[in-house]
């Protein structure tokens, strides 16, 4: 069994996130540079194994896709392209930034600290992966 790979994707930052090879834990990974993530995720596919690609999915309040779908688009599109073997899904990330700054003040983070948008990202990622998980249980 291979690992899920979330993916929270952002114009500058994408946060990534990962499960163990048994598909029980979410995992924070990485963040990367939008300009470099294809290449990241062809190395991490390289050597490790990945069943599935779950991607955040920005919907506004009313259900509707938020403007970012015009960034993310172009981007799944290349992952389809790149990695056809590997099934790509969306999942609804509504409320993630706010879930992540949330654990973060539940952690003790100091406020620099929670300023970092990089570590933002990382969550964001986990708590999609981690809300994906539960549909499966």
């Amino acid at each position: 069994m291979g690992r899920i790979l979330a993916i929270d994707y952002g114009q500058k930052r994408v946060g990534l996130a990962v499960t163990d090879p048994m598909q029980l834990i979410a995992n924070s990974l990485d963040t990367v540079a939008a300009h470099d993530i294809l290449s990241y995720i062809s190395a991490y596919v390289a050597r490790e194994q990945v069943d599935k690609f779950v991607v955040g999915l920005p919907k506004q309040m009313n259900g509707t896709n938020s403007e970012s779908m015009q960034y993310i688009e172009p981007f799944v599109k290349k992952m389809r392209e790149m990695f056809p073997a590997i099934e790509l899904i969306y999942v609804d990330e509504r409320f993630t930034s706010v879930l992540a700054h949330k654990t973060m003040l539940d952690g003790g983070l100091k406020k620099k600290d929670r300023q970092n948008k990089g570590l933002v990202d990382r969550i964001s990622a986990t708590i999609i992966l981690q809300s994906y998980l539960e549909t499966l249980r």
